[in-house]
């Protein structure tokens, strides 16, 4: 049975203490790409208590994301947007979700993510990557940003770490390795990463910055 909300609110508020959880849940955070990275950070800061996720992809699951990715193999041909939220409903029954089933370009970054208090960074490819924050941090100033680079392979996990860019810059990963190269994205090393930029999210509003 799912518990009420007043029930659901007050386990979170145990776990992190009321002011905290407050500032998790009345926070909106987007989510750019729901592939390794985006849908793991997506179920990590719901599980936290983040009141509302954007959640932003144009792409369906394929059977080929399912060894990385948050997505059941009956979800296979769905869009991840609309995948992901039945996921994060199941989890946390009473966020809010804000889904986009479309690209994000120059033209609509600014439209679509105008809403959200922190945007991560969570694409596949360079070009988009950069796309996107060149957007951010010209167009949306006001914005935290947390990306990601470097995640792919056998390497030890240890050399994925947190770097703050800039005041509102932040960005996870070893910096280096590349999907192109040798073995490819692996669960546990995606994982590490997303969960790196999702800590980041929450240390973010609990005002503990990286120095």
């Amino acid at each position: 049975m799912i518990p009420t909300k007043e029930e659901w609110d007050k386990a979170l508020e145990e776990r992190h203490g009321k002011e905290l959880q407050k500032a998790f849940a009345s926070a909106a955070v987007a989510v750019c790409g729901l592939g390794g990275l985006g849908s793991n950070i997506a179920i990590a800061l719901a599980r936290a208590g983040i009141g509302r996720l954007i959640l932003c992809d144009f792409d369906r699951v394929d059977i080929t994301n399912l060894h990385r990715q948050q997505y059941r193999a009956d979800q296979i041909g769905m869009y991840k947007t609309i995948a992901l939220a039945e996921n994060l409903k199941e989890i946390a029954p009473y966020i809010s979700l804000e889904i986009h089933t479309e690209r994000i370009t120059e033209a609509n970054a600014i439209i679509l993510l105008k809403d959200a208090d922190i945007i991560c960074e969570a694409f596949d490819a360079a070009e988009c990557k950069a796309m996107l924050t060149e957007a951010v941090l010209s167009e949306m100033p006001d914005k935290y940003f947390v990306a990601a680079s470097g995640m792919a392979g056998m390497k030890t996990p240890n050399t994925i770490r947190t770097r703050k860019i800039t005041t509102r810059f932040y960005l996870c990963g070893d910096g280096k390795s590349d999907a192109a190269d040798g073995l490819g994205l692996v669960s546990s090393r995606v994982m590490i990463c997303a969960a790196h930029q999702a800590h980041t999210v929450l240390r973010i509003l609990a005002r503990q910055f990286e120095i």
